[in-house]
């Protein structure tokens, strides 16, 4: 079932069905943000409110957008370390149907390194610095402290779980979390595929007729474009909301002119990509621009 936004009566933590409640507070309390997992180790989906990312943006994270639904909305950035949220009506029915309780990494300082197989784990063991581990159903996850990016596949049966992600949580395991190495940090940008951003399949409106922008020269364009790009790379918090207001106002100067090109819209992607933007949020966000400018 897919939680909406209505309120429910609490989840009693010393209830039967509260078991994983009375844990996610307990890793609340260590500073460490939680979310329910329905079966099959899924977040919960969207409200109806949010469904779709129409609502621009992702609760309960410092790094949040304009959305301030309470419900259990938006996977991993939906986890938080707030006893009132966990225990709030809009998260009854979620922690009820819960299967298992997942953890943010990247939003505790830590990095965790998912190794999905015995193959992998004889890497790890021949390759990593020695750390707390955690046995998972086929392998074991090694955890790090520090964050860093998230990525999938880095080599064979191994992810990295960090930032924008989630860890199952099965447990403290053993051993004491070492810092994260840059052996760890280094396994992102081996593969080219994990750093190379997806060009954008977006398109602006065209000036009728074609030609130049009538009311801007190219040089303010290529100004405007590199604006824009050093605005995002700056960003060192709200991240999310600032690349769509930087895509809102360059959207507001040149997006009913026709001048913008797929090449323009790739640079403001590459920029907010190596922020930590997904090229799926790069696209939301664009779209959501676009929608809230009518171009």
């Amino acid at each position: 079932m897919t939680p909406d936004c209505k309120a429910r009566r609490p989840v009693d933590a010393n209830h039967p069905d509260g078991s994983h409640l009375r844990t996610a507070l307990h890793l609340a309390a260590a500073g460490v943000p939680v979310l329910p997992l329905r079966a099959g180790k899924v977040p919960f989906g969207n409200c109806r409110a949010c469904k779709g990312n129409a609502c621009g943006g992702r609760p309960n994270m410092k790094n949040a957008g304009p959305c301030e639904c309470a419900s259990v909305c938006h996977a991993w950035a939906a986890a938080t370390t707030d006893p009132r949220v966990l225990t709030s009506p809009a998260w009854s029915s979620a922690w009820r149907e819960a299967a298992a309780i997942a953890y943010h990494p990247g939003g505790a300082e830590l990095t965790v390194v998912d190794l999905d197989d015995a193959a992998a784990v004889a890497w790890a063991h021949e390759n990593l610095p020695a750390t707390r581990t955690v046995p998972t159903t086929r392998g074991e996850h090694w955890i790090y402290r520090g964050a860093m990016q998230s990525a999938n596949a880095v080599r064979p049966g191994v992810d990295i779980k960090s930032l924008m992600s989630y860890a199952r949580w099965l447990g403290p395991g053993t051993g004491t979390a070492a810092d994260l190495p840059d052996v760890v940090r280094a396994l992102t940008v081996k593969k080219p595929s994990t750093v190379r951003p997806a060009r954008p399949v977006v398109t602006v409106p065209a000036l009728t007729g074609g030609g130049e922008c009538r009311h801007r020269t190219p040089a303010y364009l290529e100004r405007g474009i590199c604006m824009a790009e050093q605005r995002i790379i700056e960003a060192h918090s709200a991240v999310h909301t600032t690349v769509y207001r930087t895509f809102l106002a360059v959207l507001a100067a040149h997006g009913r002119c026709g001048c913008l090109t797929d090449a323009h819209i790739a640079r403001l992607f590459t920029a907010a990509q190596a922020k930590g933007e997904s090229p799926r949020h790069c696209t939301d966000a664009w779209a959501n621009a676009r929608s809230a400018l009518g171009v």
